[in-house]
């Protein structure tokens, strides 16, 4: 008798499971599925599993100058309750891909790991949606978009019944968007979906609100989502990746192709919460765009306001004063931004002192955010001077 029930309870258990999992395949996708249990954890080569787009380096591309005469330099840098550790030491042991220190156009420090060089690409991840604010920045000064104001549904129209009318571009910038979006890792949940889906669109046109917009800064993958798909329906047939190639790529003079990862082929969205892959010295190309206010060896690429504005601290409607147009800040009383990505990824810039320094690696090494920002600091005061690896 007790065998039987065991049996009875034990078959619906399973039923029950593979409901959810049929529901679940079927809610997802089958490829979101396969991609998500054939690639699992996300990584920097991630690229070469989704289809793409590609960008084009011109033929004579911008060089940062080396400093071939320099000394072997090794500095000391300081970090969590660390003092006096050798960068080099620090880097290997932190799984570090590539790390560039550059100021006045100058490397002065160049170190690549693990096999990569300098013309490797990795996915910059979350680093992706800062160079999605540039192209927004872009998008209205060449009229496609008319203002950080305009409300989302000028664009997407079918998310008004959702309640998006109340949604600016300005909330998908800060982040305050009010959209029910969980920004995990659960294998079910709706980030790692977005993720993996080849319907991306159709996940977007999917998403609804949790609260009113402007209440609150909560970071999300979603509303860089949705703001792509807002560049994308305002650049009347235009890829996001044909916009950024013409508007960024040609004019800063990169040396190596880029590539947006796309949900399908050939007429996908880009993933533009995460999927940009480059090589790290045209990562601090797009740095050095904003360290020089938009301008590129005596030309405007960008409005001085847009960039200006993307650094400037406002915490007024739920916003944090930590994010503005989806790049960091780093403190209140500093000049100093970056773009910063899932396993530690970090285009650093700080204006005050005319540093750029990108840090590329398969894992944040066992150092958070703040840890490597100290690196960053304490390499300026102990005043890189100088080496290429």
């Amino acid at each position: 008798m007790k065998t039987a029930r065991f049996v009875r309870y034990f078959a619906a258990i399973l039923l029950l499971l593979g409901g959810a999992a049929l529901w679940w395949v079927w809610n997802a996708g089958p490829v979101t599925v396969n991609r998500l249990l054939a690639c699992n954890a996300s990584g920097i080569d991630d690229y070469r599993i989704f289809p793409q787009r590609r960008m084009h380096a011109p033929p004579i591309p911008f060089r940062f100058r080396e400093n071939r005469n320099a000394e072997p330099f090794d500095p000391v840098v300081s970090f969590g309750s660390q003092n006096g550790v050798p960068l080099s030491r620090l880097l290997q042991e932190s799984e570090t891909t590539a790390f560039l220190v550059i100021r006045r156009d100058t490397l002065l420090y160049e170190r690549y790991f693990g096999g990569h060089s300098r013309s490797s690409p990795s996915m910059c991840f979350s680093m992706t949606k800062s160079f999605l604010s540039m192209l927004v920045g872009c998008a209205i000064e060449d009229g496609y978009l008319q203002s950080v104001e305009q409300p989302v549904t000028d664009y997407v129209p079918e998310l008004k019944a959702a309640g998006f009318a109340a949604v600016k571009l300005r909330h998908l910038l800060q982040m305050t968007s009010g959209m029910d979006y969980a920004e995990n890792d659960l294998p079910w949940g709706i980030h790692p979906r977005f993720y993996y889906t080849d319907r991306l669109e159709r996940e977007i046109l999917g998403l609804r609100l949790r609260e009113r917009p402007g209440t609150r800064f909560t970071y999300k993958s979603g509303d860089a989502l949705l703001l792509a798909l807002v560049l994308q329906r305002a650049l009347r047939g235009k890829s996001i990746t044909r916009y950024m190639q013409e508007r960024l790529w040609q004019p800063l003079g990169m040396e190596h192709e880029g590539v947006w990862s796309i949900d399908h082929a050939p007429d996908g969205l880009e993933k533009a919460s995460c999927c940009l892959a480059a090589t790290a010295r045209d990562f601090a190309k797009l740095g050095r765009l904003y360290l020089h206010r938009g301008a590129w060896n005596g030309r405007r690429i960008m409005a001085e306001s847009w960039v200006n504005e993307s650094a400037r601290i406002d915490s007024s409607d739920g916003s944090s004063w930590k994010y503005h147009y989806m790049w960091w800040l780093v403190r209140r009383d500093s000049p100093e931004f970056m773009a910063r990505g899932h396993l530690g990824q970090f285009l650093y810039v700080n204006p005050g002192s005319g540093f750029i320094i990108v840090r590329l690696g398969t894992g944040p090494g066992g150092l958070g955010a703040e840890e490597w920002v100290k690196v960053f600091r304490s390499l300026q005061i102990n005043g890189a001077t100088g080496k290429k690896g």
